[in-house]
């Protein structure tokens, strides 16, 4: 019986993370993702994926020290980058530097010290090569930041707002790891040859870069910016759903209920209440559409999905769209290196077959 790209075939035993659709579950190590983000931080989650436990207070600060010193780009580097064309898109300038990085140092087997360079590298990488491409200053890491912090600086050359660090540290946490998707299991199937980090990450990165993965939720902008004010969401919204439009942010194929995602995110912002108009405005969207799906629809239920709230976040914090996706890497990046890692522990190489739907023929015309 053929499975069309695999659906629903368990390719591998993991215990990174447990999606359970049905019930709107997303688990990291065993923890529900709604408690992770109450109270810990990117670096605290992305060692608790690496290593399966939480870190000591001594580990935390050992790890936001490996991550602060491998943050900064090497001279040979910001070489390669300037070099590159600047019709470049951004997600092959992010394949392209990490894959520069696969030097010797990296070999099989892959180590969580390989982890923590990568992860720590992406943001920069991305920093970088957009004020570069905007012609502005090119701004350094700086040490005394936390890692979703110094990213949103070097962005802007600006010290973020904590309402917009707080946000997008948020969604950051909540995209760093999602089960077997097409990207991780890109990065496996590379490991499962004995190939190094770097190559598997390459492969992630490419395969995320495709639309059908990592797009970019510029729909959920569109409606936001349609909208424009609260005064105008029941207006826009009620117009779109009589005439059968979709509603961008609404919805997902694996989550039949909530988007866990989604509501630990609105959690988060419905706490920075009245700090950014736009992050209010989407919790006003959220709630028109429900009332009025109810009221013109009854007894469907659709709910929000991740990338809703993300492009609010991503507007709020006036994110180009072009980042959207490379965001969504400086992110996932742990979540691929803790599967790499994974996948070295128990390792058997990927090897599915395929079917032959072609022509049998007549083996004397060809004697």
């Amino acid at each position: 019986m053929i499975s069309q790209g695999l659906k629903g075939v368990v390719a591998a035993q993991t215990s990174i993370s447990h999606i359970d659709g049905e019930e709107g579950q997303l688990i990291y190590r065993g923890v529900e993702i709604r408690r992770l983000t109450k109270k810990y931080s990117f670096e605290e989650i992305a060692f608790l994926l690496w290593h399966g436990t939480l870190p000591s207070k001594v580990e935390l600060e050992n790890l936001k020290k490996e991550l602060k010193k491998k943050r900064v780009l090497s001279s040979a580097v910001k070489s390669i980058i300037d070099q590159l064309p600047r019709n470049m898109d951004l997600m092959s300038v992010i394949r392209t530097i990490i894959s520069a990085e696969g030097t010797t140092d990296y070999k099989w087997k892959p180590t969580i010290s390989q982890a923590i360079k990568l992860t720590a590298m992406v943001p920069t990488i991305i920093a970088y090569w957009q004020n570069k491409l905007e012609d502005k200053t090119c701004h350094e890491p700086q040490y005394e930041m936390d890692h979703v912090e110094n990213y949103l600086y070097m962005l802007t050359g600006s010290t973020p707002s904590k309402a917009h660090v707080d946000a997008l540290e948020t969604y950051m946490i909540l995209t760093l790891e999602h089960g077997m998707n097409a990207s991780t299991f890109s990065a496996r199937v590379t490991a499962s040859t004995e190939s190094d980090m770097v190559s598997a990450i390459t492969s992630a990165i490419g395969t995320m870069k495709g639309p059908l993965h990592g797009g970019a939720p510029s729909g959920v902008i569109e409606l936001l910016n349609e909208i424009g004010e609260a005064d105008n969401a029941e207006k826009v919204i009620r117009r779109k759903v009589e005439n059968g439009e979709k509603l961008m942010g609404f919805g997902h194929r694996v989550y039949k209920t909530h988007d866990p995602r989604a509501v630990a995110l609105r959690k988060k912002l419905l706490s920075l209440g009245g700090e950014d108009s736009w992050l209010d405005l989407a919790i006003h969207v959220e709630n028109t559409a429900i009332e009025v799906l109810n009221e013109l629809k009854p007894g469907r239920s659709l709910y929000t999905n991740v990338e809703f709230y993300a492009a609010a976040i991503m507007k709020s914090i006036n994110m180009a769209k072009e980042l959207f996706t490379p965001t969504f890497t400086a992110s996932r990046v742990v979540g691929w290196t803790a599967h790499v890692l994974e996948q070295a522990e128990h390792n058997t190489i990927y090897r599915p077959q395929s079917e032959y739907v072609g022509e049998f023929k007549n083996p004397t015309a060809f004697e």
